[in-house]
């Protein structure tokens, strides 16, 4: 390894530290607490739900594969990569910003307008950074691997350490996946988002609300696309944790 990729292995080890560390008391609570509503919601319902965010989701991929430059990162060093992508999260997070912030002014309608703006401005990020990082996204595997990284920055406790063993482990992982367990996926999203998009719908403060909830979703897939696809690239090293 180089200096620049030894600097990058010491900042990984750090990064899986905190991803695998217990939450907090009070992320624990409402997590209890989300999955208690979450079994009074008829089962008829779950699968409407699950069926709109999966298609959703479907149609988000489709679309983001077609406009992605897949070639913009030949011969690039890995801290050419790591810049490149940082100007790609700053351009994608103000985009986020200004969405949340125009949804969460206009009221319920838009505020809920903003769950599938949303969604659309985080796939097509992660769409860029697997391109960024030099893998092809027409190949159904990377589309797959790119869901992992999504449900990876927004899952609780339990979902997150078994997301990152999958995606930690990918190359003997994926021969055992399908498909996305659709129901788990949309319900620990919308679990970890719930709290601060229903603050976006309040009137006069959803415009703040909403642009610096937008900020901070984009940082944490900024911060989680980087560093799984960092370690996916340098999974022939030993790691010594």
């Amino acid at each position: 390894m180089n200096g620049y990729e030894q600097k990058v292995y010491k900042e990984l080890k750090s990064w899986r530290r905190h991803v695998l560390k217990k939450s907090g008391l009070i992320s624990q609570l409402s997590k209890q607490t989300q999955t208690k509503l979450n079994g009074m919601i008829p089962e008829k319902a779950h699968k409407v739900i699950t069926e709109s965010i999966k298609n959703m989701v479907k149609a988000t991929l489709f679309g983001s594969n077609i406009t992605t430059n897949k070639q913009q990162s030949a011969g690039l060093s890995l801290f050419e990569k790591d810049q490149l992508l940082k100007e790609k999260l700053t351009s994608y997070r103000k985009t986020a910003v200004i969405e949340g912030a125009g949804t969460g002014a206009g009221g319920f309608f838009l505020g809920i307008a903003d769950f599938p703006m949303l969604l659309s401005i985080k796939m097509k990020f992660l769409f860029e950074a697997a391109a960024v990082y030099g893998y092809d996204t027409s190949q159904y595997e990377e589309r797959l691997f790119i869901l992992y990284v999504f449900q990876l920055a927004f899952s609780s406790d339990n979902k997150r350490k078994e997301t990152f063993y999958i995606l930690e482990n990918w190359e003997t992982e994926k021969e055992n996946l399908t498909d996305m367990d659709w129901r788990t996926f949309q319900q620990e999203y919308r679990d970890y988002i719930d709290l601060i998009k229903l603050l976006q719908l309040v009137p006069g403060f959803g415009a703040i609300v909403g642009a610096y909830a937008n900020h901070n979703l984009l940082d944490t897939l900024g911060e989680t696309a980087m560093n799984v696809y960092r370690m996916r690239l340098l999974t022939t090293q030993p790691w010594d944790y």
